[in-house]
C-alpha cells in the first residue's frame, strides 16, 4: 500500500503462522497381553518392552491387558512402573476378546502390528479366536503370537492352539524382549 507521503508499505493480508509440527507415528503397535494367572513372568517383560517401544518416534504403542476382560492401559505405556502397577494378574483367558478390542484400534491395517503375548490356553471356544486372527490377517495387519515365557526364559504355551493360529495366518514364536524389538524394527524399517 502507498502511504499518504507516497512511500510503499508492505502489509500482509493473510498472515500464516507455522510451527514445527509434532511428527506423527507412522506405525501402530498393539501389544495384546495375557495377564491370566499363568502369565506373570511374561506380563512383566511385555510391559517393559511396551514401555521401551513407546519411545520410538515413528511408533504409536498400545497396551491391552486381558484375562476374561480387556483393559486398555495405553495411557500408562510411557511409564513402565505405572504400567506394571496397573496390571492385575489373575483370572481366565479370553484371547479373542483381546484381539477384538485390538481390531477396533486399527486405522491403517498395512501399518499396524498386532502382537499377542500369551500361553494360548484359550478358555473360550477356539472358533472365535481363529475368526479374530483371520479378520486381522485379511485386513492386512501384521500379526505375531509370542509364546509365554517362564521365569527361566523357556517357552510355555499350548502347541495345539498355536498350531491352529499358525494355520489361521498368525506366526507364533518364543521371543525374548530383544528379539521382539528386532521383529518390530524389521517390520517398520
Amino acid at each position: 500500500r502507498r502511504a499518504p507521503d507516497g512511500t510503499v508499505q508492505v502489509i500482509p493480508e493473510r498472515p500464516v503462522f507455522r510451527t514445527r509440527a509434532r511428527r506423527s507415528a507412522d506405525w501402530r503397535l498393539i501389544l495384546v497381553t495375557d495377564v491370566s494367572g499363568s502369565m506373570e513372568a511374561s506380563t512383566v517383560w511385555a510391559a517393559l518392552t511396551a514401555s521401551v517401544l513407546a519411545g520410538v518416534p515413528t511408533l504409536s504403542t498400545h497396551f491391552l491387558a486381558f484375562s476374561t476382560e480387556v483393559i486398555d492401559l495405553t495411557g500408562h505405556v510411557d511409564d513402565p512402573l505405572s504400567l506394571l502397577l496397573e496390571v492385575s494378574v489373575g483370572g481366565g483367558t479370553h484371547i479373542a476378546a483381546g484381539l477384538r478390542h485390538a481390531r477396533e484400534l486399527v486405522t491403517v491395517p498395512s501399518r499396524t502390528l498386532v502382537v499377542v503375548v500369551s500361553d494360548f490356553e484359550e478358555g473360550y471356544p477356539l472358533g472365535g479366536l481363529l475368526a479374530e486372527v483371520r479378520a486381522l490377517v485379511s485386513a492386512g495387519c501384521h500379526v505375531l503370537g509370542c509364546a509365554g515365557l517362564d521365569d527361566t526364559g523357556r517357552p510355555r504355551y499350548s502347541t495345539g492352539v498355536a498350531g491352529q493360529l499358525v494355520a489361521a495366518g498368525m506366526p507364533v514364536a518364543a521371543l525374548s524382549p530383544l528379539e521382539l524389538a528386532r521383529w518390530v524394527g524389521e517390520k517398520i524399517a
